[in-house]
């Protein structure tokens, strides 16, 4: 069986309007992933590669590239980019691959939701770990630290849909998560929505940011760049964990 073009692969497995999702599409995958990963599940509709072994391998190249971050050199922190990249490209093809097949389900949703919450958690921690002197050292647990605050960022997410489901309510709407009770708050998100800082700790941003310190660490002669980029992680992920907390009981996705 010769199988689906690519241009019937797209049109069912890339639908109109999937891309311009609010919160479900990472601009990576906007700007070239999802060029590069139809190809990916076009050779994957060739085999019997199911969608969730798909999502093992994203989220196992995920962690390996927060192990690959941990190490010293610059070329640890070229692999873990590239690791990231192949994680984004799996993340991509396996919903792809799974809208083709119409092997949808909760196990490759909530598979899903695991695999980001190791990926982000595995790279702060690799992050730290890379900033470390001596091991374990103070940059040991401020990496520690932001991978639990990343993990608490995604549970304050996750948990309002487990909130709604309990109360009987339907899922949050997109547009439920920017209404706000208070104008105040209203304009505040975004003001904070217009800097971008939440995604420093992001994988793909914060795999390239690593990059260009350990690029920055090669000249130093230190690890000084890489500290500065943990620190302002560790500060990051602490104001998110209590503002992203503030905007979901401002909004109306109790509601």
């Amino acid at each position: 069986m010769s199988g689906p073009s690519v241009a019937e692969l797209r049109r069912v497995a890339q639908p109109a309007g999937h891309l311009d999702r609010r919160n479900g599409e990472h601009w990576a995958g906007v700007l070239y992933m999802r060029q590069l990963s139809i190809y990916v599940t076009w050779l994957m509709t060739k085999t019997s590669v199911t969608p969730n072994q798909l999502t093992w391998v994203m989220t196992v190249a995920g962690v390996v590239a927060g192990v690959v971050l941990a190490l010293p050199g610059l070329w640890a922190a070229v692999v873990a980019a590239l690791l990231v990249q192949v994680y984004l490209l799996l993340d991509c093809s396996d919903g792809e691959l799974a809208r083709w097949t119409g092997k949808t389900s909760l196990v490759g949703v909530y598979l899903d939701r695991v695999g980001a919450y190791f990926c982000e958690a595995a790279v702060l921690a690799g992050l730290g770990w890379r900033a470390s002197a001596v091991l374990p050292d103070w940059y040991t647990v401020l990496g520690f630290a932001a991978a639990l605050g990343a993990i608490l960022i995604k549970a304050e997410s996750d948990l309002v849909e487990v909130a709604r489901a309990k109360g009987g309510l339907p899922a949050a709407s997109e547009t439920s998560g920017v209404q706000f009770r208070s104008g105040l708050l209203a304009l505040g998100r975004r003001v904070l929505a217009a800097t971008k800082f939440h995604r420093i700790m992001q994988p793909i941003e914060l795999s390239l940011l690593a990059l260009l310190a350990a690029v920055a660490d090669v000249f130093i002669g230190d690890v000084l760049a890489t500290r500065v980029l943990l620190i302002a992680c560790f500060v990051a992920a602490c104001l998110q964990v209590v503002l992203h907390l503030v905007s979901i009981l401002a909004s109306r996705r109790l509601a």
